[in-house]
Protein backbone atom coordinates (compact mmCIF):
# COMPACT_ATOMS: atom_id res chain seq x y z
CA UNK A 1 0.00 0.00 0.00
CA UNK A 2 1.23 3.84 -0.56
CA UNK A 3 1.30 4.63 2.82
CA UNK A 4 3.84 1.74 3.94
CA UNK A 5 5.82 2.86 1.32
CA UNK A 6 7.88 5.53 4.16
CA UNK A 7 6.20 4.10 7.48
CA UNK A 8 8.33 2.62 10.13
CA UNK A 9 11.89 3.72 8.03
CA UNK A 10 14.03 5.72 10.55
CA UNK A 11 16.71 5.53 8.64
CA UNK A 12 14.42 8.24 6.02
CA UNK A 13 14.56 11.86 7.22
CA UNK A 14 11.55 13.69 7.63
CA UNK A 15 12.46 16.04 4.85
CA UNK A 16 14.59 15.60 1.64
CA UNK A 17 13.83 15.96 -2.22
CA UNK A 18 13.74 14.19 -4.56
CA UNK A 19 14.15 14.76 -8.57
CA UNK A 20 10.77 13.59 -10.92
CA UNK A 21 12.17 15.19 -14.53
CA UNK A 22 14.22 18.73 -15.02
CA UNK A 23 12.85 21.44 -13.12
CA UNK A 24 10.40 18.99 -10.83
CA UNK A 25 11.34 18.09 -7.42
CA UNK A 26 9.09 16.64 -4.51
CA UNK A 27 10.20 18.09 -1.07
CA UNK A 28 9.48 15.07 1.18
CA UNK A 29 7.86 16.45 4.28
CA UNK A 30 8.32 19.99 3.59
CA UNK A 31 5.39 21.34 4.83
CA UNK A 32 4.62 18.53 7.63
CA UNK A 33 5.28 20.67 10.86
CA UNK A 34 2.58 22.69 8.81
CA UNK A 35 -0.08 20.52 8.98
CA UNK A 36 -2.79 21.27 11.83
CA UNK A 37 -2.80 24.65 10.68
CA UNK A 38 -3.22 24.23 6.69
CA UNK A 39 -6.20 21.96 7.90
CA UNK A 40 -7.70 24.86 9.82
CA UNK A 41 -7.20 27.35 7.53
CA UNK A 42 -9.01 24.90 4.84
CA UNK A 43 -11.80 24.32 6.79
CA UNK A 44 -12.41 28.42 7.65
CA UNK A 45 -12.10 29.06 3.52
CA UNK A 46 -14.08 26.02 2.33
CA UNK A 47 -16.93 28.11 4.90
CA UNK A 48 -16.92 31.52 3.18
CA UNK A 49 -16.16 29.71 -0.53
CA UNK A 50 -17.58 26.04 -0.32
CA UNK A 51 -16.18 22.88 -2.49
CA UNK A 52 -18.19 22.04 -5.59
CA UNK A 53 -17.74 19.10 -8.05
CA UNK A 54 -17.26 21.25 -11.63
CA UNK A 55 -18.21 20.20 -15.21
CA UNK A 56 -15.68 19.88 -17.51
CA UNK A 57 -16.46 21.57 -21.18
CA UNK A 58 -17.69 18.45 -22.80
CA UNK A 59 -20.32 17.91 -19.56
CA UNK A 60 -18.70 15.43 -17.52
CA UNK A 61 -18.79 16.07 -13.69
CA UNK A 62 -15.94 15.85 -11.77
CA UNK A 63 -14.90 13.67 -8.94
CA UNK A 64 -12.45 16.37 -7.41
CA UNK A 65 -14.19 18.35 -5.00
CA UNK A 66 -12.88 22.44 -5.83
CA UNK A 67 -12.70 25.48 -4.29
CA UNK A 68 -10.16 28.51 -4.47
CA UNK A 69 -8.62 31.42 -2.54
CA UNK A 70 -6.43 33.79 -3.41
CA UNK A 71 -6.40 36.70 -6.12
CA UNK A 72 -7.88 34.42 -8.73
CA UNK A 73 -9.62 30.79 -8.65
CA UNK A 74 -9.84 28.40 -11.19
CA UNK A 75 -13.11 27.19 -12.32
CA UNK A 76 -14.85 25.12 -15.29
CA UNK A 77 -18.05 24.86 -16.94
CA UNK A 78 -20.03 24.78 -20.53
CA UNK A 79 -17.80 27.69 -21.39
CA UNK A 80 -14.09 26.14 -20.52
CA UNK A 81 -11.79 26.07 -18.35
CA UNK A 82 -10.39 30.22 -16.73
CA UNK A 83 -9.55 32.12 -14.02
CA UNK A 84 -11.81 34.48 -12.27
CA UNK A 85 -11.61 37.06 -9.40
CA UNK A 86 -15.13 35.82 -8.11
CA UNK A 87 -16.81 32.94 -7.09
CA UNK A 88 -19.89 31.79 -9.51
CA UNK A 89 -21.45 30.42 -7.21
CA UNK A 90 -21.41 33.17 -4.25
CA UNK A 91 -20.44 36.62 -6.99
CA UNK A 92 -18.53 37.35 -4.08
CA UNK A 93 -14.56 37.55 -4.43
CA UNK A 94 -12.48 34.63 -3.63
CA UNK A 95 -11.17 34.20 0.03
CA UNK A 96 -7.75 36.05 0.37
CA UNK A 97 -4.84 34.04 0.29
CA UNK A 98 -3.71 33.25 3.86
CA UNK A 99 0.02 34.91 4.58
CA UNK A 100 0.90 31.55 5.66
CA UNK A 101 -0.03 29.91 2.60
CA UNK A 102 1.31 32.09 0.34
CA UNK A 103 4.57 31.71 2.61
CA UNK A 104 4.58 28.23 1.98
CA UNK A 105 4.59 28.29 -1.51
CA UNK A 106 7.20 30.95 -1.56
CA UNK A 107 9.41 29.10 0.57
CA UNK A 108 8.81 25.48 -1.34
CA UNK A 109 9.51 27.35 -4.46
CA UNK A 110 12.90 28.61 -3.72
CA UNK A 111 14.03 25.14 -1.58
CA UNK A 112 13.48 23.99 -5.22
CA UNK A 113 15.25 26.05 -7.21
CA UNK A 114 12.80 28.70 -8.23
CA UNK A 115 13.10 32.02 -6.21
CA UNK A 116 10.76 34.89 -6.56
CA UNK A 117 7.61 32.59 -6.89
CA UNK A 118 3.98 34.96 -6.33
CA UNK A 119 1.79 33.30 -6.46
CA UNK A 120 -2.24 34.87 -7.05
CA UNK A 121 -4.54 31.39 -6.66
CA UNK A 122 -4.58 28.95 -4.59
CA UNK A 123 -6.95 25.76 -6.18
CA UNK A 124 -7.87 23.60 -2.60
CA UNK A 125 -8.91 20.10 -4.03
CA UNK A 126 -11.10 17.59 -1.94
CA UNK A 127 -10.50 13.62 -3.14
CA UNK A 128 -12.40 10.99 -1.24
CA UNK A 129 -11.90 7.30 -1.92
CA UNK A 130 -12.44 6.67 -5.49
CA UNK A 131 -11.68 10.44 -6.67
CA UNK A 132 -9.04 10.74 -9.77
CA UNK A 133 -7.97 13.63 -11.88
CA UNK A 134 -7.01 12.70 -15.32
CA UNK A 135 -3.80 13.88 -17.12
CA UNK A 136 -3.93 17.25 -17.96
CA UNK A 137 -1.25 20.61 -18.62
CA UNK A 138 -1.78 23.37 -16.25
CA UNK A 139 -1.81 25.90 -19.46
CA UNK A 140 -4.16 28.30 -18.41
CA UNK A 141 -2.10 31.02 -16.75
CA UNK A 142 -0.20 34.02 -18.77
CA UNK A 143 2.79 33.91 -16.66
CA UNK A 144 4.80 30.42 -17.21
CA UNK A 145 7.56 30.88 -16.01
CA UNK A 146 6.55 30.63 -12.26
CA UNK A 147 6.26 26.86 -11.45
CA UNK A 148 3.84 25.13 -9.69
CA UNK A 149 3.94 24.60 -5.98
CA UNK A 150 1.28 21.55 -4.71
CA UNK A 151 1.49 20.54 -1.30
CA UNK A 152 -0.42 17.16 -0.42
CA UNK A 153 -2.13 16.47 3.19
CA UNK A 154 -4.21 13.40 4.40
CA UNK A 155 -4.53 10.43 2.82
CA UNK A 156 -1.98 9.29 0.42
CA UNK A 157 -2.47 9.43 -3.51
CA UNK A 158 -0.07 8.30 -6.58
CA UNK A 159 0.67 10.78 -8.87
CA UNK A 160 0.85 10.61 -12.53
CA UNK A 161 3.75 12.52 -14.29
CA UNK A 162 4.63 12.40 -17.88
CA UNK A 163 5.63 14.27 -20.07
CA UNK A 164 4.51 17.15 -22.90
CA UNK A 165 2.35 15.05 -25.12
CA UNK A 166 -0.03 12.54 -23.91
CA UNK A 167 1.29 10.00 -25.24
CA UNK A 168 4.18 9.72 -23.08
CA UNK A 169 4.75 7.47 -20.34
CA UNK A 170 3.86 8.26 -17.12
CA UNK A 171 6.21 7.73 -13.92
CA UNK A 172 4.15 7.13 -10.51
CA UNK A 173 5.41 8.67 -7.25
CA UNK A 174 3.60 7.87 -4.37
CA UNK A 175 2.64 11.27 -2.00
CA UNK A 176 1.93 11.58 1.60
CA UNK A 177 0.71 14.05 4.24
CA UNK A 178 3.53 16.75 4.03
CA UNK A 179 4.99 16.17 0.58
CA UNK A 180 5.82 18.97 -1.60
CA UNK A 181 5.71 18.70 -5.21
CA UNK A 182 7.37 22.05 -7.68
CA UNK A 183 7.33 21.86 -11.05
CA UNK A 184 8.74 24.31 -13.87
CA UNK A 185 11.43 25.15 -16.14
CA UNK A 186 11.04 22.40 -18.92
CA UNK A 187 8.49 20.52 -17.15
CA UNK A 188 6.31 23.42 -16.25
CA UNK A 189 3.75 21.83 -19.48
CA UNK A 190 4.28 17.94 -18.16
CA UNK A 191 1.36 16.58 -18.46
CA UNK A 192 0.13 15.05 -14.63
CA UNK A 193 -2.95 13.42 -12.61
CA UNK A 194 -3.83 11.40 -9.57
CA UNK A 195 -4.66 7.58 -9.96
CA UNK A 196 -8.22 6.88 -8.26
CA UNK A 197 -7.72 7.70 -4.35
CA UNK A 198 -7.45 4.23 -2.15
CA UNK A 199 -9.20 4.23 1.53
CA UNK A 200 -6.98 4.08 3.85
CA UNK A 201 -6.62 4.81 7.81
CA UNK A 202 -6.12 8.56 8.13
CA UNK A 203 -2.21 9.64 9.33
CA UNK A 204 -4.02 11.38 12.51
CA UNK A 205 -6.85 9.72 14.06
CA UNK A 206 -8.25 13.12 14.14
CA UNK A 207 -8.70 12.93 10.60
CA UNK A 208 -11.48 11.79 8.59
CA UNK A 209 -10.44 9.55 5.21
CA UNK A 210 -10.08 12.64 2.88
CA UNK A 211 -7.14 13.84 0.52
CA UNK A 212 -6.64 17.84 0.33
CA UNK A 213 -4.09 19.04 -2.08
CA UNK A 214 -3.31 22.60 -2.50
CA UNK A 215 -1.60 24.06 -5.99
CA UNK A 216 -0.50 27.31 -6.06
CA UNK A 217 0.11 29.32 -9.13
CA UNK A 218 1.01 32.49 -11.03
CA UNK A 219 -1.77 33.49 -13.38
CA UNK A 220 -1.36 36.68 -14.60
CA UNK A 221 1.78 37.69 -16.03
CA UNK A 222 3.94 40.38 -13.73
Amino acid sequence: MIEDLFANDESLPRQWQENLAPGAVILRGYATEYVPALFDMIMALSKAAPFRHLRTPSGHTMSVGMTNCGDLGWISDELGYRYTPTDPETGQLWPPMPALLRQLAEDASSAAGYSGFNPDACLINRYYPGSRLTLHQDKNERDMSQPIVSVSLGLPAMFLFGGLTREQTCKRFPLTQGDVMVWGGPSRLNYHGVMPLKDAIPPSPAQESVRYNLTFRRVSAI
